[in-house]
């Protein structure tokens, strides 16, 4: 693998040169400390793989990635960041990179990453991870429970009343509203669910938990 490496720090370069120079198949193929340096050699080496800082001169990461991916696409970008942070592994990912690491990761970590990406295949610090799936699973839940509760609190009030048989007069009396918010709320119902009858309506109620009422 050709590897091309991008930090802004000459003592971070050096120090992943010689680790990654004792793994068999990696050549380090080149060098840079700055985005605008990086993209620029991506272009001219064609690296196989870029270890990418987010944070550098000129031109950060993300913005070098982007460049990187319209111009060299056959070039594979990993992130080296030491940003635990959902919006810039996030960022990075939208740009185009295949790969985020953090740099407080173990050296074995690295080159599980390198050799993901060289596959094709995405790879995501471990710390990230859990952030990341937190995330969708509570984006998971919140549509989940959308599609369960799409009516507003005063909409299931309002299908309650009606699925107790009560006149939208009555209903309008119960809750000290006007008729036609009441007709408005009922409009409303009906759109969210694609139901019209008052039996359909009845019949969702019941069986969503709004109503106590048994159907016959």
């Amino acid at each position: 693998m050709r590897i091309l490496l991008a930090d802004d720090h000459a003592m971070m370069r050096d120090g992943l040169r010689k680790l990654l120079e004792g793994q068999r198949g990696c050549v380090i193929i080149g060098e840079a400390g700055d985005g605008v340096e990086t993209v620029r050699l991506a272009i001219e080496l064609r690296p196989d793989i870029i270890i990418m800082d987010i944070g550098m001169p000129s031109l950060n990461g993300i913005e070098a990635t982007r460049q990187i991916r319209l111009q060299a696409p056959d070039t594979k970008v990993l992130a080296l960041s030491m940003y635990a942070d959902r919006q810039f592994a996030q960022d990075m990912f939208k740009a185009g990179a295949l790969g985020y690491v953090l740099k407080g990761a173990g050296f074995d970590e690295l080159m599980d990453a390198i050799i993901a990406i060289s596959g094709g295949r995405r790879y995501i610090s471990r710390p990230l991870q859990e952030i990341l799936l937190d995330d969708y699973l509570n984006n998971l839940d919140k549509l989940s429970s959308a599609s369960r509760n799409p009516l507003s609190d005063r909409e299931r009030e309002v299908l309650q009343l009606l699925a107790e048989g009560k006149s939208n007069k009555e209903i309008a009396g119960i809750l000290r509203v006007t008729v036609n918010t009441v007709d408005a709320h009922r409009k409303h119902i009906s759109d969210k669910l694609s139901l019209k009858s008052i039996a359909e309506l009845t019949k969702y109620a019941v069986t969503h938990g709004i109503s106590s009422l048994e159907i016959l």
